[in-house]
């Protein structure tokens, strides 16, 4: 059957407040078992759900806001952009990837693909 759009739309607006405010615990959690992470695409697959709580730590105690620009949804997939702004001392970081994602029956994310690159980070 599948998770219904309005549960995965809700899975990627928690996404993208958690990975600006939330801790990598909580952005996990939205993962299922198994589940594949790979950002940027071209970068290592991670494939463990330690592998993937280790990529969010880094996101842990940094000072963000983020909020989605839009999102379209097709079966159990979907590709959504969003906005991503990180303070560091007197400037400001801002990427605005765009993830495609896979979610099961219960819209928690199997897979994540993040397309971004250096050259995409605008600072401030």
């Amino acid at each position: 059957m599948g998770a219904s759009r309005e549960t995965i739309l809700e899975t990627i607006q928690n996404y993208v407040d958690l990975v600006a405010t939330g801790s990598s615990a909580d952005v996990v959690a939205l993962y299922a078992d198994g589940a594949t992470l790979e950002d940027p695409v071209g970068s290592e697959v991670r494939t463990t759900r330690e592998q993937i709580a280790e990529f969010y730590g880094t996101l842990d105690g940094l000072e963000q806001s983020g909020r989605l620009l839009f999102a379209r949804v097709a079966g159990n997939e979907a590709a959504f952009a969003f906005e991503l702004a990180t303070k560091a001392g007197d400037e400001t970081y801002t990427l605005a990837p765009i993830d495609v994602m896979t979610f099961d029956d219960d819209g928690r994310i199997t897979s994540m693909r993040a397309f971004w690159a250096g050259e995409d980070m605008v600072v401030s």
